[in-house]
């Protein structure tokens, strides 16, 4: 694992880990007069388990409550959970997403809505194609090794911007102004795989540039408790399908 993220992982442990020490300053003065006794503070209300319905601990659970999720959203019957008071009340406390999902930042794929997921579900890094970087491994890392998460879904999509964007330079040299150029160097390998393919070359470039991300992941052994998986996104239908 290199350094950096190495670091990462140890900074962002010791900081849920450390407990701060109570200054000299801070800490009551022996010969001072206590006063009158203390009586005890009730106890707080229990609050509900975040997850009141079963909440997914395997990787192959994950996936299939993503799925079940995507199909209420597709067929106009989300149920849009865990967004009352008392979760947020719950999260202030902690959090225990069950699936990292690594999107494209399109207005159209809000990973939340698309598998109709709630509060504190899903751990979402969302970049123009997908694309990574040392940010985005960095934060697939902090879900899978500090939060314990079993699945990393990396999501396409249809009609997909960045890779409009990729294509467009490849075919005619169309200028890509400022940082975009990063992300058309990164989609570029997956649209020269699919060049010769027959059809929609847009839709191959998608399919091929996320199995690339997948497969990435998958190889980096920062990752090596998760299960990592591919799927893209319908635009027209609403529904999500798996990459081979």
């Amino acid at each position: 694992m290199p350094s950096n993220r190495r670091a990462f992982l140890a900074a962002t442990t010791a900081a849920f880990t450390t407990t701060p020490a109570v200054s000299a300053a801070a800490a009551p003065h022996r010969d001072a007069d206590p006063g009158p006794p203390l009586r005890p503070l009730p106890h707080p209300p229990a609050l509900p388990h975040p997850h009141p319905h079963p909440h997914p601990t395997t990787a192959r659970e994950a996936l299939a409550a993503l799925l079940a999720g995507n199909r209420r959203y597709a067929a106009g019957h989300p149920r849009h959970p865990h967004e009352g008071r008392t979760r947020r009340h719950v999260l202030a406390a902690e959090q225990h997403p069950f699936a990292v999902v690594v999107g494209c930042v399109d207005s159209r794929v809000p990973p939340e809505l698309v598998f109709d997921q709630g509060l504190g579900d899903l751990l979402c890094i969302r970049t123009a194609g997908q694309v990574l970087d040392e940010a985005v491994l960095g934060s697939i890392q902090y879900g899978v090794e500090v939060l314990h998460i079993p699945l990393v879904l990396v999501l396409g999509h249809e009609r997909c911007g960045a890779v409009a964007a990729t294509l467009a330079y490849l075919r005619d040299g169309t200028p890509v102004p400022g940082h975009l150029r990063l992300l058309v160097d990164e989609i570029a390998p997956a649209a020269w795989r699919t060049r010769a393919m027959p059809g929609d070359w847009a839709e191959h470039t998608v399919r091929a540039h996320a199995a690339w991300v997948r497969d990435a992941i998958r190889a980096d052994p920062a990752f090596s408790s998760a299960t990592v998986a591919a799927a893209r996104f319908d635009l027209d239908t609403g529904r999500v399908g798996l990459l081979p």
